[in-house]
């Protein structure tokens, strides 16, 4: 087989002017991709970053309401469960018994002393020991002593407060 001669040369020609808009257009696809994929990400995270500070606040909320919760529910257990045994106390103080009756003003005696005691029991406990008493000013027991009544300042407690001290408001 014979070569084939080369064929004639051929002439490239290129025109170097402006490119045209859409060419580019073209060339920055790339670079705009990115540049939303970025702006996306950037946004995302801000929109992650608050919504987790607004989760933390509301768990710190809802931990906060559910310990007062649970200081409310333990003091209102605490005040029935005084109160019940204020009830056994002036049952027995009121007994016709004088050693039911002695344990019965001994455990009003303690129970007044007690922090959960508010003023209006312990008013209460007065017009008890005037009534157990006879007296009806509670001014004196059968030896010829005065007894204070229960919320007086003569009782005090264990740390030199008074009932009066002691006494506080748990409500809303």
């Amino acid at each position: 087989m014979t070569p084939a001669p080369s064929p004639s040369p051929l002439d490239v020609v290129v025109h170097s002017g402006p490119a045209d808009w859409w060419v580019i257009l073209a060339g920055l696809g790339p670079l705009a991709v990115l540049t939303a994929a970025l702006l996306a990400f950037y946004i995302n995270w801000r929109t992650l970053k608050q919504r987790t500070a607004a989760d933390k606040t509301a768990l710190e909320q809802k931990r906060e309401a559910d310990a007062q919760a649970l200081r409310q529910k333990t003091e209102a257990d605490s005040r029935a469960e005084w109160w019940r045994r204020t009830q056994w106390a002036l049952d027995r103080a009121l007994d016709e018994d004088e050693g039911t009756k002695a344990l019965g003003l001994a455990t009003l005696d303690v129970l007044a002393r007690s922090e959960l005691a508010r003023e209006e029991e312990l008013e209460l406990f007065d017009i008890a020991w005037k009534n157990v008493s006879g007296d009806e000013n509670g001014s004196e027991d059968g030896s010829g002593q005065e007894i204070a009544p229960v919320d007086s300042d003569d009782h005090l407690g264990d740390n030199g407060t008074t009932d009066k001290d002691k006494t506080k408001e748990v409500g809303p």
